[in-house]
């Protein structure tokens, strides 16, 4: 069982060190994704503007801002935001470079399939956002422009207003997606059975629509677009979990079997 660990006692000061010289690599990662993403901040903008430069169809739209400094920190935000983004994978592989040497050889096959499906998960809850949430919900915004009461009502949303709204929905649908993961990391470790979620399934769809409600803007579109998925996650996490407990109970029973057999000889 001892051989199943890395060979590596460092003391406590090593770790550390080690803890440091990671976080470095960590942050040299991410400033220099940000200078990149910097440099190209206006090809970014112009990517993230484009569900609501559809929205608005032939008949143009504009952002504007309301403050001097206000378009160089959009450029900024975008340079944060891109830099996250890419060098995501940078800083995932530095924290299980750090944290594997301590596991087993066992639960590092266990937890690798959850580690390579976390960046899945977050660009597919992603681009639901972008591709179909985004649009759906900006269209539905600007249906109000128009004749109110004799006066004319258009949108004129800020650079920096839309760019948090843009965030907003990518990080939220994102983070949600990553649902699965949690939920099979804590039925491996043993906090909760399958049998514990079915039973949980009238309390996960409240909580559904009250967590799409507070992470989406207050649309019925954008939280049923939230709410709707994650409830399919769900499901489909139960049936993952079954067929992960029928193939753990198979490779016990085998082993049983094995051991009896030895008993036997």
């Amino acid at each position: 069982m001892i051989g199943d660990i890395d060979e590596s006692k460092a003391p406590l000061l090593d770790h550390l060190i080690e803890l440091r010289g990671r976080l470095l690599k960590c942050v040299y990662a991410l400033v220099l994704t940000g200078a990149v993403c910097f440099y190209f901040s206006e090809q970014l903008f112009a990517i993230l503007v484009h569900p609501l430069k559809e929205a608005f169809g032939d008949g143009g739209g504009k952002l504007v801002y309301t403050k001097l400094y206000e378009a160089f920190f959009v450029q900024v935000k975008i340079a944060f935001f891109g830099a996250f983004c890419l060098s995501f994978p940078i800083i995932a592989n530095q924290l299980w470079a750090f944290v594997a040497p301590g596991l087993y050889a066992k639960e590092k096959k266990a937890l690798l399939p959850f580690i390579l499906a976390t960046p899945f998960l977050f660009a597919l809850g992603a681009s639901l956002a972008y591709f179909v949430v985004m649009p759906m919900a900006f269209h539905f915004f600007l249906e109000f422009q128009g004749n109110s009461s004799g006066l004319q009502v258009e949108a004129l949303p800020s650079a920096d207003a839309y760019l948090g709204l843009v965030m907003q929905f990518i990080l939220a649908f994102g983070i949600c997606f990553l649902m699965p993961v949690l939920l099979m990391l804590l039925n491996r470790s043993g906090f909760v059975t399958r049998a514990q979620l079915i039973g949980m399934r009238r309390y996960m769809i409240v909580a559904a629509f009250i967590l799409a409600a507070v992470l989406t803007p207050p649309d019925v579109v954008s939280q049923l677009m939230l709410a709707i998925p994650l409830l399919l996650l769900y499901e489909i996490t139960l049936i993952a979990i079954w067929f992960t407990d029928r193939r753990q109970a198979k490779v016990a029973r085998a082993q049983d079997d094995a051991d009896g057999d030895e008993v036997a000889a």
